[in-house]
């Protein structure tokens, strides 16, 4: 088989079979290309894989209905046709009998870099047109600063994604503070696939020029370590606190930009009534990082064209919302806001979309139907809903109600992977009438549901791979069969929408290649209407991928603000250090202006660890645990949590032995890796390896998972938002012989009597 294009949420590759083996190599034009493509091959033909659709016996011999029996009960496996009409069946008696509202189309992930066969797109379309649905709005990602940033500077994409560039603080940047870091595995990934990591070598291009990187993490490797960065490693959940003694500093010596924030910004007099007693020596004693070390770096932000970023990290713990707010202050008192390579950025190195031009051509995306009702959840709230149906709760300065969903139809991702207090979760789920799964693996996701429909892979189909900051759009060609009965998402909705009536509705009449050529259509015109080539959709099937123009590196909307040729969408025009909006919330778990609010579960003698579960480095998310570089991450099978040796000496705890870690909301093991690259206090177990509980009456997960340790709480009343990076925990030794490790074998599946 000759070598043909595709693409994945980290990297476009070529793929070819040689000797029965799959292959796949990266980009040419890729100058760091990401080791996570090596778990491909094994996505094909992995035992582990979704054979034919499967029910859970109970829900299939008794009916739907709530109970306990999910992720308890084997599965039988029965024909696609029978399934489709008990699903068409089950739909239409929940329209009758709870109404749309009662639907939670529960989807999202990453299931897909291409456009067509996203999974949230399918669903959702689906979902509206059979009569709508309750969904949920924000991510787990950055659902703080997704609130936040637009009431205190302006649409979430336009202030984020390209206003600063690689380029930019290749060539303008002095001083890079870094709050959380921009670890190059995060940057690895982008949503509809990435050409072309640029990260390492503008980062190493700034570093040449003389730029001062300042990594403020408790983690060392949160920056690559060419760049030789300065490492701070604050007490974990203090960086806003950090923040404020920054600008204490600054505007006890007269370094801020006073016509800045007159001219520019709201809210000032506020904040800086709110600063004093706030000091170095205020945060020193918060932080733990020593004052004077403090005033220094303040003294040097003010001294070049400094940029502050904030990472995703950040928000995604209780108060989230608050670095991301002091770190937009910090930099507006230093009034580089608008400046190339300067003044602030939420996100940067965070995903490898950020911090490049928009092409100036869209690219091709399969249109959302409108969801036809208004019921919304915030997407980390799901487990509440499910729980607490009735109830009301703040998000946002609006006072909601939580539906009662009785049915719930999960499409592409894995919220025994992103959602936090997995037994909690675990018994959320268990009030649903029916759990519908679209997944080519056995996932604990999988495993609790009621119908799991096997998916096909992208390998498996055709496809158009792009995404907006990206300028290599990729014909992505189908290429290996579908395993065993597999289908496509569209293909599964498909069917199930002609059972509802409105078959042809959804499918438009077009087969995919049809729908390929047709969402190709818009990109064609936009390139003919600039008078630049503009490959048929036949045409760039046959050559594989198509390069699009760049938009101009410009600062976007804040560049034009600083310029006086546009104002920000804020409750001022102005950027918003202070919010009376937000004030009149009455929220005492965000106030109306940047504030460093302590921890409700701070570390005590019982869990005197702070645990940082981040995203992993060799997979994205859990997709793939079984491939090769997942694999091979791993110790004895097991997720590897590192320690400082400090506290590793303290609980006799060597390289690689299997430790427990535990709290009060339940425990999990994983291999121990001791080094001095976390701060001492800290340890780190990043999220994806698939939940494995010891036994049906043992929830501890033997895998790995650390959201079996994490909070289901929300970072505030404004936005709602997933708090899964940081929680507290106790680690030991695990005596004895640890349990054998089985994510990756299916569940027992049992013929039809």
């Amino acid at each position: 088989m000759t070598a043909v294009p595709h693409s994945a949420h980290w990297g476009v590759f070529r793929a070819e079979w040689r000797a029965g083996e799959l292959q796949v190599s990266p980009h040419e034009a890729d100058p760091n290309p990401s080791p996570v493509l090596q778990n491909i091959p094994a996505a094909v033909r992995n035992p582990v894989r979704v054979a034919r659709p499967a029910v859970r016996r109970g829900w299939w011999e008794q009916g739907p209905g709530p109970g306990d029996r999910r992720g308890r009960e084997e599965f039988l496996e029965v024909g696609w046709d029978e399934v489709l009409d008990r699903l068409a069946a089950e739909y239409r008696r929940v329209y009758a009998e709870h109404g749309p509202t009662a639907v939670y189309g529960g989807s999202y992930g990453w299931a897909s870099a291409g456009r067509f066969h996203h999974a949230q797109g399918q669903i959702h379309r689906f979902l509206a047109m059979a009569g709508g649905y309750t969904q949920s709005v924000n991510t787990y990602s950055g659902g703080a600063a997704e609130v936040l940033l637009p009431h205190v500077l302006g649409p979430f994409d336009a202030v984020t994604r390209s206003v600063v560039t690689w380029d930019q603080i290749a060539a303008h940047t002095d001083t890079v503070l870094a709050f959380g870091g921009m670890a190059l595995k995060n940057s690895t990934v982008a949503a509809g696939g990435v050409s072309r990591h640029l990260e390492r070598d503008a980062m190493l291009a700034a570093h040449r020029r003389g730029a001062r990187f300042v990594l403020v993490s408790p983690l060392r490797q949160d920056l690559p370590p060419e760049v030789d960065a300065r490492w701070l490693a604050p007490e974990p959940g203090t960086d806003a606190a950090l923040m404020i003694g920054l600008a204490h500093t600054l505007l006890a010596e007269d370094l801020h930009d006073r016509e800045f924030l007159a001219t520019h910004c709201a809210g000032w007099p506020e904040y800086e009534r709110s600063l004093r007693g706030r000091d170095a020596d205020w945060a020193a004693g918060i932080c733990g990082i020593a004052a004077e070390e403090i005033r220094a770096l303040a003294r040097r932000l003010a001294a070049g064209r400094t940029l502050i970023t904030v990472s995703q990290s950040l928000q995604r713990a209780e108060h989230g919302e608050q670095p991301v707010w002091a770190g937009l202050a910090l930099a507006a008192m230093l009034g580089q806001i608008g400046l190339p390579g300067g003044g602030f950025v939420y996100g940067l190195g965070s995903l490898g979309h950020y911090g490049r031009p928009r092409n100036a051509v869209p690219v091709p995306t399969l249109a959302r139907r409108p969801n036809p009702v208004r019921s919304f959840i915030p997407v980390a709230r799901v487990a509440d809903m499910l729980l607490r149906p009735g109830e009301r709760y703040s998000y946002n300065g609006e006072e909601r109600v939580y539906p009662d969903i009785r049915l719930m139809h999960w499409c592409g991702g894995n919220p025994f992977h992103h959602h936090q207090d997995l037994a909690r979760l675990g018994r959320a789920l268990g009030r649903l009438d029916t759990f519908v799964v679209h997944e080519s693996v056995w996932t604990a996701t999988a495993r609790h549901a009621d119908v799991v429909l096997p998916a096909t892979t992208t390998l498996e189909r055709e496809d158009i791979g792009a995404h907006g900051t990206d300028s290599l759009v990729v014909a992505m060609k189908q290429v290996a069969e579908p395993y065993a009965e597999a289908r496509d998402d569209h293909a599964v909705l498909a069917a199930l929408a002609e059972r509802l009536g409105f078959g042809a509705r959804f499918t438009e009449g077009r087969t995919t290649r049809e729908w390929l050529a047709h969402l190709w259509e818009r990109t064609e015109k936009a390139l003919a209407d600039k008078g630049l080539p503009a490959p048929t959709f036949d045409e760039l099937w046959a050559a594989g991928e198509h390069e699009l123009p760049p938009g101009p590196d410009d600062g976007g909307l804040l560049a034009a603000f600083r310029a006086g040729t546009g104002t920000l969408p804020t409750e001022s025009g102005r950027i918003q250090i202070a919010s009376e909006r937000i004030a009149s919330f009455g929220y005492d778990d965000c106030p109306g202006h940047p504030a460093w609010l302590p921890p409700t579960e701070p570390p005590t003698p019982e869990q005197p660890l702070w645990l940082v579960s981040n995203q992993p480095s060799t997979r994205l998310h859990s997709q793939l645990d079984f491939g090769a570089t997942s694999a091979a991450g791993k110790i004895g099978g097991r997720e590897v949590v590192r320690i400082h040796p400090a506290d590793a000496a303290a609980r006799g705890i060597g390289d690689g032995d299997v430790v427990r870690l535990h709290n009060r909301r339940g425990a999990c093991l994983a291999a121990a890796r001791v080094t001095d690259d976390v701060r001492a206090g800290v340890v780190q177990l990043p999220t994806g390896a698939w939940y494995t509980p010891a036994s049906a009456d043992d929830p501890t997960c033997v895998h790995g998972n650390p959201n079996v340790l994490t909070r289901d709480v929300g970072t505030s009343r404004l936005a709602q938002a997933c708090t899964g990076q940081l929680t507290t925990v106790q680690v030991e030794r695990y005596p004895g012989e640890p349990p054998e490790v089985r994510a990756h074998v299916p569940p027992r599946i049992v013929p039809r009597e």
